[in-house]
């Protein structure tokens, strides 16, 4: 697309130069459409796509010392684990569904997010 942008960035020079308008005025709608479809292809992809992300270390042992604290009260581990899974895939598969702005979280712990030592977790 960025050659595509270029090629079109030249061809409305060169046009321009020889004195056809219509040729001018090709070249700048082609490259208009390519610098749509590019904004296109970047808002649909989104920031992480293509882009290998590091794991949060800190935020997963977080998260397996509230499974061995919720195993430890009792509760099942392997259903804990599978809470956990079921968590992950959607969190994957819903960015679309993230509240944004004000609202995002209102209604749910009173608004906030509670640390990991409030609750007994």
């Amino acid at each position: 697309m960025i050659g595509l942008c270029g090629a079109g960035v030249a061809g409305m020079i060169v046009a321009s130069i020889l004195n056809a308008n219509g040729a001018a005025l090709t070249f700048g709608l082609v490259t208009a459409a390519a610098v749509a479809c590019l904004m296109v292809a970047t808002a649909v992809a989104g920031p992480a796509i293509g882009r290998a992300v590091p794991p949060d270390e800190e935020r997963a042992e977080r998260i397996e010392r509230m499974v061995r604290q919720l195993a430890a009260a009792g509760a099942e581990e392997p259903l804990l684990r599978a809470l956990v899974r079921e968590a992950v895939r959607l969190g994957r598969g819903s960015f679309s569904a993230i509240p944004r702005g004000e609202d995002a979280g209102a209604g749910v712990h009173g608004g906030r997010t509670p640390r990991p030592d409030e609750g007994g977790i």
